[in-house]
């Protein structure tokens, strides 16, 4: 079987370092708040090109603390709304109810599967404070076009970077460094991925920063005096000592994602399959190699009988959830398209020459 997504391989590769660095942390006798978390933060800042990196215990929560931190300097309140791609995972939509404020849903653009800027405007109302965009597979969204109309109407510009460490600009600019403040997730199924739950926030915003920090340790700059009723979302010494090794490695390991992921574009001719459309080769980080297909279960039962294992980012859109059922009745024909077709073939930095082109053959003969 060709997996997905090998990720005892991809961990082997770092093992020694993945080793000693565990040791590193239990011989320190210090496991919260320490050496380690400064220098991954510091890393992963110069990494993003920003001022401030603040690791948090998973994307969910990065995310859902920037909204809390804007409420809490007073810049959002409950009843806000801001605006988020109809097609997301649902964690980008969770963050915003769970401050009270009004997820509003905005169709992608058909090709790049990212927020149509296009659609964004229409979409503002007095009540809208940000907009969420999504880096969706490891592809930026059109930020020039999403920070001009941010700027024009005075919004908030959040990223979700949970799948997109690494994706660059024409510029060299990082995802994570466009708006005013990103969340990532460290995940172990993500690009820099941790062995455990994990997450980070970046920022540019001192004041935001300052917040934050705060608020991720039960609202406290200091021991047993607590400026906010924050929440306990820490990353731990360990997670952070693991990221540090596997971010030396990141850059390579991207390399070769785009080597798996244009050998795709450029083999697969099989024109039932709609094959993902990329701005720029280089600033792609290809978290998932996305495909739509009309007979989506057909295919994906195809491959799996041909040893090939494939993955659905996502069955069901944000709005067709249980959890949201006050949206239930909305219609996003874009987006329920989208999660109705699409496929993620494997891409990986450990699969072998000979896998890629068993995937490609296969998916020819579909």
């Amino acid at each position: 079987m060709i997996k997905f997504l090998d990720l005892y391989k991809i961990n082997q590769n770092h093992k020694v370092e993945l080793l000693q660095a565990f040791e590193r942390v239990l011989d320190s006798g210090w496991y919260i708040m320490g050496n380690e978390l400064k220098s991954f933060e510091r890393n992963f800042a110069s990494f993003t090109g920003t001022h401030h990196c603040i690791g948090v215990a998973n994307g969910l929560d990065a995310l859902m603390l920037i909204i809390r931190a804007y409420k809490e300097l007073g810049l959002f309140k409950d009843g806000d709304e801001i605006l988020v791609p109809s097609n997301t995972y649902i964690a980008s939509i969770l963050a915003i109810s769970a401050n009270n404020l009004v997820p509003v849903l905005v169709e992608p653009n058909i090709d790049t599967y990212n927020i149509d800027p296009e659609k964004l405007e229409q979409a503002i109302t007095e009540r809208t404070v940000a907009i969420l965009p999504v880096h969706l597979y490891g592809q930026l969204c059109d930020m020039k076009s999403i920070l001009e109309i941010a700027n024009k109407h005075s919004l908030k510009v959040i990223e979700d970077c949970a799948q997109a460490h690494g994706a660059q600009d024409d510029y060299g600019i990082k995802a994570g460094n466009f708006g005013d403040a990103a969340g990532f997730s460290f995940y172990p199924g993500k690009n820099l991925g941790a062995m455990g739950d994990a997450g980070a926030i970046t920022t540019n915003d001192h004041a935001l920063a300052d917040a934050l920090r705060a608020l991720l340790n039960y609202g406290s700059h200091v021991k047993y005096q607590n400026k906010f009723k924050g929440i306990n979302s820490r990353l731990d010494e360990l997670q952070a000592a693991l990221l540090s090794v596997k971010l030396k490695h990141l850059d390579e390991e991207t390399a070769k994602r785009q080597l798996v992921a244009n050998r795709y574009l450029s083999e697969i001719i099989n024109t039932k399959i709609v094959l993902p459309m990329v701005n720029t080769h280089e600033s792609h980080v290809w978290h998932l190699f996305v495909v739509r297909v009309d007979d989506r279960d057909e295919f994906q039962s195809y491959l799996t009988a041909k040893g090939i294992q494939t993955v659905i980012h996502y069955p069901i859109p944000p709005h067709k959830q249980d959890a949201y059922k006050e949206l239930n009745h909305l219609n996003f024909p874009i987006s329920e398209s989208i999660h109705s077709q699409v496929v993620s073939l494997p891409i990986s930095p450990v699969m072998t020459s000979e896998e890629i082109d068993v995937v490609i053959a296969a998916v020819n003969q579909w």
